[in-house]
């Protein structure tokens, strides 16, 4: 039995499918090509660049996903820790659990082991434990701040360096045109990327810290509201 001839529109779709692929391959190698070109016209100073940035893209990632408000201070968890004090089914097993929840059911936690406690000696105890909550919001925040601050002078390090490779290109003979290049471009690339890193770091280490100095604000309200609650002033 003989095959049947692929048909013209067939022919057509393959055509156009590897003509894609081809043109989306040269258009990466392209790319690659340029960032290596970059690398590369910005000499090792960029290196410290790089990694500075890769780490602090990796915090902000980190942050983003940790410092959500449904993870931190979830929503009905005060309501539902009150409703189970009320009815008396607090047992160790609920307390763990609550520590385990988030950093709102670590500080609740502190107030139902110490539910019999005098009301100054239940306070003290959230506190401490609002302290160690807030100390973990707070992780990797001093390094996301150090990238931001560090990173300009990285750059100003990479210009430096650049400088010295301009002065250098001077000698005897004249200027050396391919030295004064390369001592122009690393400059200017140290400090576009130093720029380019402080930037989003400096923005994103300010709105997380507003949103850990928020949560701690929230945290200790509610804290006080069970203080209350347990100890008669609140219903």
């Amino acid at each position: 039995m003989a095959l049947a001839a692929p048909s013209v529109s067939a022919l057509r779709g393959a055509a156009q499918h590897v003509t894609f692929c081809t043109v989306k391959l040269i258009s990466n190698t392209i790319k690659e090509c340029f960032l290596f070109a970059i690398i590369q016209a910005a000499g090792w100073p960029i290196w410290p660049l790089l990694i500075a940035s890769i780490i602090g893209l990796a915090l902000i990632i980190e942050r983003i996903v940790y410092l959500r408000r449904g993870r931190v201070l979830p929503e009905d968890l005060l309501p539902e820790v009150v409703r189970v004090y009320q009815h008396g089914r607090v047992t160790e097993d609920v307390i763990e659990k609550l520590e385990q929840n988030s950093p709102l059911g670590q500080v609740l936690a502190a107030g139902l082991r110490n539910v019999d406690a005098p009301r100054e000696v239940m306070k003290e105890a959230i506190e401490e434990a609002g302290q160690a909550a807030a100390h973990r919001l707070d992780r990797y925040l001093t390094t996301l701040g150090t990238i931001a601050s560090l990173a300009p002078l990285m750059g100003l390090f990479g210009t430096v360096i650049g400088m010295i490779e301009i002065f250098a290109s001077q000698n005897a003979a004249g200027t050396n045109p391919a030295q004064l290049a390369h001592g122009i471009s690393i400059a200017l690339y140290n400090t576009g990327f130093g720029l380019a890193i402080a930037m989003p770091a400096l923005v994103f280490y300010r709105h997380f810290r507003a949103l850990v100095d928020g949560f701690v604000v929230d945290m200790e309200q509610q804290a006080v509201k069970f203080v209350d609650v347990v100890h008669g002033t609140r219903y």
